[in-house]
């Protein structure tokens, strides 16, 4: 069988099979798989006996379920109000120009993945990202090749 599947079902096992457990299986395929491949969200549906259209829908209104293969490192950078006027487009330039993508776009290597998020709760620190789970505050362009470069030895 399919370690996706299988993953699916345990996850079914654990949360339960009804409507509301939806987002906490969605959440765990991310976890494990980084992203809802259209493969998962069917088999989900299949596993929830729910239409795949309401898989998808909730799937696509998620920031934070992503439903395309991101790098290993996903970088969010807010994109509050807050964090625009306290320099957010100059740390977007500088993720641009250091890893050579733009928003929406994964590196060649598929290391990283560059999007926008509304706000990660830092705006007393702003501006602010995140790479996968770990936040990074009160940004300067040259904080960002600072940190990038950590990430880049990894």
């Amino acid at each position: 069988m399919n370690l996706v599947t299988d993953l699916i079902k345990d996850l079914a096992n654990q949360h339960g099979r009804s409507r509301e457990n939806l987002l906490p299986i969605l959440q765990g395929v991310v976890e494990q798989e980084k992203y809802l491949s259209e493969f998962s969200m069917i088999e989900i549906a299949r596993e929830l006996d729910l239409p795949a259209s309401e898989v998808y829908g909730t799937a696509t209104f998620y920031s934070f379920l992503e439903h395309k293969k991101m790098g290993t490192y996903i970088i969010r950078v807010c994109k509050t109000i807050t964090c625009s006027m306290k320099g957010k487009n100059q740390i977007l330039l500088a993720i641009e120009d250091m890893l050579k993508i733009h928003l929406g776009e994964t590196t060649g290597d598929g290391r990283f993945s560059l999007l926008e998020t509304n706000c990660l709760g830092w705006c007393h620190k702003a501006p602010a990202m995140l790479i996968n789970d770990d936040v990074y505050t009160e940004l300067t362009p040259e904080r960002i090749r600072e940190i990038l470069s950590d990430y880049m030895k990894k």
